[in-house]
């Protein structure tokens, strides 16, 4: 006889599972999602993205020259920037006086500069080395077998440390106008005597013997430091910015150099309100065919075939040194390895090593042979190249500074800050023709009294 009541607890059994089956599965399922959910959060997988790093640089190429020199490096940030996605460059462009006046200053004294910017060697950094605002690159130059590329370190140097690289030569030479020049029967002058001739024979035919543009003060002073140079020699301006030997700067030498500069003012030698005219207004007058001669940084001379300028200007200008004071000496040329990019002391870890992997991409031969055709800069590192390929100016400056092997630093890069500061003002002052030549060298000793006793008043401490 058949168990007719198991067979149908079976069955009710069967039908139990296939209906309630697949609902606890499915609970069991996600009580399981949600116990691996659970456990994920207790123990997050680890996040091996990069640090984001943010930084500053800080540079003064604002100026009309300085387009090409300001598009090479905006293009080694961007392409610094897609080799390292977790670094943001704020590159920040400001005017160079403000920066280096005013701004750059007060951050130093309160410790927070930018982390990267473009700035001068020689004394203006000195403060700041002093002051351990400037990190020590020393370790990073031999590492990168850099040492021995740079063209001149000396004003980098700081008690055998290495506190900024220059990222480009400069040169000051004395542009001309060749064809005015043949029109009016002028000789290119090799003395001071033969350049005090052809002032008057410029001014006698209507011409401006030289285009001066004078607004940020520092373009009077060339005149000035040749004038000095060619006077006293080189040796001593080095015993003044050194303090030795107790030279003052009223002196003969100097006394005739500031008499010959107040000359060339009170004969109008200088282009009209110097004082308020841009070194871009004064190229103006230059490629115009307004002035003679021109005398300013080989940073200008990408100006001479800019829009204003005729079409065959380049081909029009002569490249000469400062004459010398008598025939027959060598004419140094006022120039050095002065423009550069330093980097803050604060700087630690991640962010240090992102601005020297930027610095790295800076200082390249590549990026210096840019700088030579584009830029048409003097580069600061040894490489080779055409200056045939770069035009006529520029190709006249290098063989003027090949051909004449002294020259001397820029007298507003071996003063002090403060010193620096009263000679601008005293020429700029007597540019006005309100100050004489005995009050302007008697305002610079005084300020250069007041530099040697802050000190020693400092050491003393």
């Amino acid at each position: 006889m058949k168990n007719v009541s198991g067979t149908k607890v079976g069955r009710n059994a069967v039908r139990w599972l296939t209906k309630w089956g697949w609902i606890l599965l499915y609970i069991l399922i996600m009580a399981g999602a949600v116990l691996f959910i659970t456990i994920g959060y207790k123990e997050p997988i680890e996040d091996n993205s990069p640090e984001k790093i943010t930084l500053t640089f800080r540079h003064f190429w604002m100026k009309e020259h300085d387009r090409p020199l300001l598009a090479i490096f905006e293009e080694v940030v961007r392409d610094y920037q897609k080799d390292h996605p977790n670094v943001k460059v704020n590159f920040e462009g400001l005017d160079q006086t403000i920066h280096r006046e005013q701004k750059l200053k007060s951050e130093m004294v309160t410790g927070t500069p930018p982390d990267m910017f473009v700035l001068f060697g020689g004394a203006e950094i000195e403060p700041y080395v002093r002051s351990n605002r400037l990190m020590d690159l020393t370790d990073f130059v031999q590492e990168n077998g850099l040492r021995d590329q740079f063209s001149d370190l000396h004003l980098w140097t700081f008690n055998n440390h290495i506190y900024g690289l220059p990222i480009e030569g400069n040169a000051e030479p004395l542009y001309y106008n060749k064809t005015l020049f043949n029109k009016l029967s002028i000789k290119p002058p090799g003395t001071v005597e033969e350049l005090d001739k052809a002032i008057r024979q410029l001014k006698q035919a209507g011409y401006i013997p030289f285009a001066l543009g004078n607004e940020d003060r520092w373009p009077a002073g060339i005149f000035a430091h040749y004038l000095m140079d060619r006077y006293a020699g080189p040796e001593l301006i080095q015993k003044l910015v050194t303090g030795k030997d107790a030279v003052t700067f009223k002196n003969k030498a100097y006394q005739q150099a500031f008499e010959h500069l107040k000359k060339w003012i009170d004969e109008g030698a200088f282009s009209s309100a110097s004082n308020d005219t841009s070194p871009e207004e004064a190229v103006r007058m230059f490629t115009g065919g307004e002035a003679g001669m021109y005398l300013n940084g080989n940073w200008d001379i990408n100006l001479f075939t800019g829009e204003t300028a005729p079409a065959d200007f380049q081909n029009q200008v002569g490249v000469i040194p400062f004459p010398s004071l008598t025939k027959g000496t060598e004419a140094s040329i006022a120039g050095g390895y002065t423009i550069g990019i330093g980097l803050s002391s604060s700087l630690t870890e991640a962010k240090r090593e992102a601005a020297l992997e930027l610095m790295k991409a800076f200082y390249t031969k590549e990026i210096q042979t840019r700088i030579v055709y584009e830029g048409l800069r003097i580069p600061s590192m040894r490489i080779t190249f055409d200056p045939e390929k770069t035009g006529p100016v520029f190709a006249q400056v290098m063989s003027v500074m090949e051909q004449n092997h002294q020259s001397f630093v820029p007298y507003d890069n071996l003063l002090s800050p403060e010193v620096k500061k009263t000679f601008l003002s005293v020429i700029e002052d007597m540019i006005d023709g309100g100050l004489s030549a005995d009050d302007a060298l008697g305002q610079l000793q005084s300020s250069s009294e007041q530099y040697w006793n802050l000190i020693q008043s400092s050491t003393l401490q």
